[in-house]
């Protein structure tokens, strides 16, 4: 079941994370009364002058979607990763329903977006850099260096951009303040961990420099020192199911076809973490595609709910 977030409409307003029927309020943001003037943006591809509390924002990535909805603005358009995927559900109705979809990420639509007539368009330069000067020409443009797993850089400048940089600070130390509290929750000090993601035609273990292995690395686990490539990922084979194995195992599955899971499910009893019922089947949308502070949140509400209590070493492990 996709989960949903909703969430007052506005960034001084607490956030409300709705996970498995249960409700948990993050701190709300900062305190500013509204978005600073007009000011100038330094970012990726040099400085950029953003108008006072734009309206009318693109995004290029679901990491500012999400930044721009937990700071209290829908944007006027955004990008799907993939044609007919659609937004990150566990967004609020209202929003999905609310933006345009301009495009895939790696190849947004110039012309949807000229239509939206926007005051701001943010993207990263990993992704659209050969487009900055087209999109700047449509509206001013600001682009993070990266996408993904330096999350926390996305959020820093959308809420730049935005007008509302203390309002960012704030969700991000908020969430620092509420990994901090989970991680002793549950012992994660002392805990190894591993993030494997069943894709069509290979299969990914997740490390400290990715999006939801920066969660777990803040929460306290030990994701391992694996042959880690440039996204903090490591391509495995079945002969590799070893690497798998660790105190407690997440995984998740792209997609509704056919994956390399069934693959790994014959070996699957092997791992200790299996045995242990500590393996958890968790949700691809949130923990790969819910980049952003209101994703990550959604991470360490899973952590309280599997690994909560002492139950957790003994009940059944949960499934996706």
């Amino acid at each position: 079941m996709i989960r949903r977030l909703t969430f007052a409409a506005s960034a001084t307003a607490a956030v409300t994370l709705v996970a498995g029927g249960a409700a948990a309020s993050t701190p709300p943001a900062g305190d500013s009364p509204a978005p600073i003037g007009p000011h100038v943006v330094v970012h990726a591809m040099g400085e950029t002058e953003v108008p006072a509390d734009p309206q009318r924002v693109v995004v290029l990535d679901s990491s500012f979607l999400d930044s721009a909805v937990a700071l209290g603005l829908t944007p006027v358009g955004a990008t799907e990763g993939f044609a007919g995927g659609g937004l990150p559900g566990y967004l609020p109705a209202d929003v999905l329903e609310a933006v345009e979809i301009v495009g895939e990420t790696n190849a947004p639509q110039l012309e949807s977006i000229a239509a939206l007539e926007p005051d701001l368009i943010i993207g990263a330069k990993v992704r659209h850099e050969g487009l900055y000067d087209e999109l700047s020409q449509i509206a001013p443009t600001v682009f993070s260096e990266s996408s993904g797993g330096n999350w926390t850089e996305q959020v820093l400048l959308t809420g730049e951009a935005i007008g509302r940089p203390d309002d960012a600070q704030a969700l991000l130390d908020a969430f620092d303040e509420r990994a901090a509290e989970v991680g002793e929750a549950i012992g994660a000090s002392e805990l190894t961990a591993t993030i494997v993601r069943f894709l069509p035609d290979e299969t990914r273990l997740y490390g400290p420099g990715s999006f939801s292995g920066s969660v777990l690395t803040a929460v306290g686990f030990d994701l391992g020192d694996k042959d880690w490539n440039e996204y903090s990922m490591a391509l495995i084979s079945t002969e590799q199911i070893e690497l798998v194995d660790a105190d407690v195992v997440f995984a998740t599955t792209y997609g509704s076809g056919e994956t390399t899971r069934p693959q790994f499910e014959g070996l699957w009893e092997t791992l200790d973490a299996v045995e242990n019922r500590r393996q958890f089947d968790v949700e691809d949308a949130v923990w790969m595609t819910g980049i952003g502070v209101l994703g990550a949140n959604l991470i360490l509400d899973d952590l309280e709910t599997m690994l909560g209590d002492a139950a957790a070493t003994t009940a059944p492990a949960t499934t996706g």
